[in-house]
Formats: C-alpha cells, structure tokens, sequence
C-alpha cells in the first residue's frame, strides 16, 4: 500500500472506532485498536513533514528579504531531511507479527546443572526487561532443577493494550543459543566452564491466526512432577498433547487442573504451529538474500555472556559491551536495539532495490 492508502485506511479505522457498536465485539475492537496504533506513527510522521514543508517554503521566500527567515529555512531543511528519513523506515514493509505478543521458552542445554542454573539467569533478565517496558509476564509451565534453576520454563508476555509496539517486534531476536562463561556455583576449583542454553521464541497465536482440528490431536494426561506442591504426584493433572499432522508435542503441568494445562498446551502449540507456517513461507525469501539477522533459528549461536569480563557479545551484529550485570538485570535495551537497527538497514536496502 502507498501512503495515501495508509492514509485512509487510518481514517477509516478511526471513524470505526468512534462507533460503540464496534466494541461490542472486543476481537474486532483489538484487531482495529492495534492497526490504528501501528499506523498511527506513519501518519503523525506525513502531517509533521508536510507542516514543515509548507513553514520551510515561506522561510525561503521571507530568506531574500530577511537573514532571520535565511536561517530559519536552514533548520527547517535539516528537520524535513530527518522527517523524510523517519517516513521512510515507517514505510518499510514490517514483519506481519510485530503487532503480536509471544510466547518465550527457555530451555537448559548444555552443561547440566549449571545450565539449567544460566536458564533461571535468563528468565529473570527477561522478565525484568518486561518489567521496564511495561510488559505483562504469566509463567505457562515450567521444570525446576534441583539447585534452583530450570530444565524448561515457558513465559507469556504481553503488551498492555494498544501498543504501537508489539513484543515480537523485539524478542523475535532472541531465538537462539546462549552461551555462558563463567565459574559455576557447583564448581569447586574456580575454573571457568561454558555452558549453553537455547531460547525459543514464537509469535502468540490467536485462534484466527491457526485453526486447530480436535481430530488432529492426541491427548494424554499423566501426573505432575517437581519439588514439591499439593497438586504433585497425587492427580493426573499434566497434560500432553502430539499434533499428529506436523509431530509437534506440547506439555503442560503448572495449573493444579487439567483443563487449565490444557488451555495453557493448546496455547504454546498454536504458537509453535504459527512460527511453523510463517518459517515455511519465509523460507523461499530467504534462500534470495545475501544476508539477514537471523530470528528463531534454535542451531545458531546467538550472544555470548562473559562474566569474569561482565561482557556480553551478539554475534549476529558484532555488538559488544561490558555491563553485563545491568543487562541481566533487565537493562536490555541496546542490545535488542542493535539488532532491530541491523535488520531495518538490511530492509531498507532490500526496498531501495526492489
């Protein structure tokens, strides 16, 4: 769509929304509410450029008569300059799921105990980093390790109403293996050791994005298992489900009924059959470029956490710092920046030409 197609399509939205009736059915009300709020900065964006445009056009027919008006015209230029390049990477082609929220695993891998031990290290830098953002977190399921980490946990987290934001648009490049160096609590020598832990990331579903066939799947329910709680090893609780067309299997065990794991399953598989969908057809356009920051590819090494250093590495981008420890405690800003500034140069170039 051009701009004048954006351009209605926003006032259209907005005279919808003005509507009561519309919020009657609070699907469509969110579905709308998240395009007005994304199409919102491009908007905002044209009518600041063409009041500029039309103040910078009087400044240069005052500039002959007066040096004020000369100089005026200078900073207008600059600022029409910023806003044409500010037009331009709004009007790059997103990610159809930045609007999205997402569902977050994180899985011990490499590196027993001490792994399961760097998991728990990130799930906490995650949900602080939520935490900052105002993001909403709901721990789905998750395995505990003996010593206070985890096996495998899994986080939803949302963005709180219509944000112009969506998380996707920011953990999508967390997908990967992470690797740690550092001297672990289980090691007595102080010798340093490495250790991975790999991250999952997936656009969350809703039920018009997958539509799942009951038929399709296999249900099986078994008894939980942790360290502890009411619910443990008395009642068949867990939930197991195996989508039969693709093999993929999801479980689910922290709710204290059935029917909840159930839901929460059902969730975390939609999600899965979604990033499925979209790696396939993401897969043809992706064979054409030369290079791309890579997403939710599991078999990449992604960042390095160096402790002794407190230095942490994205290979993906060549970015480098040393407060590791405000990073782990949330501060994850520039490291997620770095890589959306990579991947709108590389769209950016891929626009110009096409």
């Amino acid at each position: 769509m051009n701009l004048d197609d954006l351009i209605s399509e926003y006032a259209s939205i907005e005279e919808r929304l003005a509507d009561p009736s519309v919020h009657a059915d609070q699907v469509l009300a969110r579905k709308l509410g998240k395009r007005y709020a994304e199409l919102r900065p491009i908007v905002e964006a044209h009518r600041e450029l063409a009041s500029t445009l039309d103040d910078l056009a009087t400044a240069r027919e005052l500039g002959g008569e007066d040096a004020a008006f000369a100089a005026e015209a200078d900073d207008l230029d600059k600022r029409r300059e910023a806003l044409e390049g500010r037009l331009r990477r709004l009007l790059v082609p997103r990610d159809p799921s930045d609007s999205k929220d997402v569902i977050l695993q994180v899985k011990a891998g490499e590196g027993g105990e001490e792994s399961a031990l760097f998991a728990g290290d990130l799930l906490r830098m995650y949900l602080r980093y939520a935490e900052r953002i105002g993001w909403k977190t709901e721990i789905i399921d998750s395995h505990p390790s003996d010593l206070g980490g985890y096996k495998d946990v899994t986080v939803a987290v949302k963005a709180k109403g219509n944000a112009e934001e969506g998380v996707w648009t920011r953990l999508k490049y967390e997908g990967g293996v992470h690797r740690v160096q550092r001297v672990p609590a289980t090691e007595s020598q102080g010798r340093i050791h490495t250790s991975a832990v790999g991250v999952l990331v997936t656009p969350e579903a809703e039920d018009v994005d997958v539509q799942v066939d009951p038929n399709d799947l296999r249900i099986d329910v078994y008894r939980s298992s942790g360290p502890g709680g009411q619910s443990v090893n008395t009642t068949d609780s867990a939930v197991r489900i195996t989508h039969l067309p693709t093999g993929v299997v999801v479980s689910c065990q922290n709710e204290k009924s059935q029917l909840q794991n159930k839901e929460q399953a059902l969730r975390i598989l939609r999600s899965r059959l979604l990033a499925m969908a979209q790696e396939e057809a993401a897969a043809a356009a992706a064979a054409e470029r030369k290079s791309q920051v890579r997403t939710v590819d599991r078999s990449e090494r992604v960042r390095t956490y160096n402790y002794p250093e407190n230095r942490i590495s994205d290979h993906r981008v060549g970015y480098k710092a040393y407060n590791l420890d405000q990073v782990l405690d949330g501060d994850l800003h520039n490291v997620t920046q770095a890589l959306v500034d990579a991947d709108m140069e590389r769209r950016l170039a891929e626009a110009q030409t096409s």
